[in-house]
């Protein structure tokens, strides 16, 4: 026998087959592929509570969530502005702007959950580079802005010659 999990409806339909002496036991166990360990499981809690699920115990539901998705999606965007934060400084942001205040270890733990990894925000700061910025805008200055011109790969067609 396969460990699944057996849904709400599964268990209701085998105690009322088996309270209304419908089907044979055995048959009952077979075609719902249970064994009758569980059966009797799922019985004691039916006559027990009236449910055939146990209920969820509040003490062991986790940490409420303290951050939504759009304070999630602001730290981020305040990351990608200005990789070099530091968590007070990122805390005090969402202190003033989002009126949140929580602890800088929860902002850590939240960036980490979402995928900002120390080698993911040196990338950024590396792109931000005030050093490139200015070597790029030097080599760029060299040249008439009429003579440039800009392609968009996606939006580039093999069979257009502009």
């Amino acid at each position: 026998m396969v460990v699944h999990a057996i849904s709400c409806n599964m268990k209701l339909a085998t105690i009322h087959l088996y309270e209304c002496g419908l089907v044979d036991f055995l048959d009952i166990l077979e075609v719902c592929d249970m064994s009758s360990c569980t059966f009797y499981w799922i019985l004691k809690l039916w006559q027990e509570m009236g449910d055939v699920m146990k209920p969820l115990d509040k003490n062991k539901q986790g940490q409420p969530c303290l951050l939504d998705h759009e304070d999630i999606e602001y730290l981020i965007q305040l990351i990608c502005q200005k990789p070099d934060y530091f968590l007070n400084e990122l805390l005090h942001l969402l202190q003033t702007n989002h009126f949140i205040s929580i602890h800088f270890s929860v902002i850590h733990q939240e960036l980490e959950h979402a995928g900002m990894s120390h080698k993911k925000l040196k990338s950024i700061d590396i792109e931000r580079s005030e050093e490139l910025q200015a070597e790029f805008v030097a080599c760029m200055a060299q040249y008439n802005p009429a003579n440039l011109g800009f392609i968009d790969k996606v939006s580039k067609d093999e069979h257009t010659l502009s």
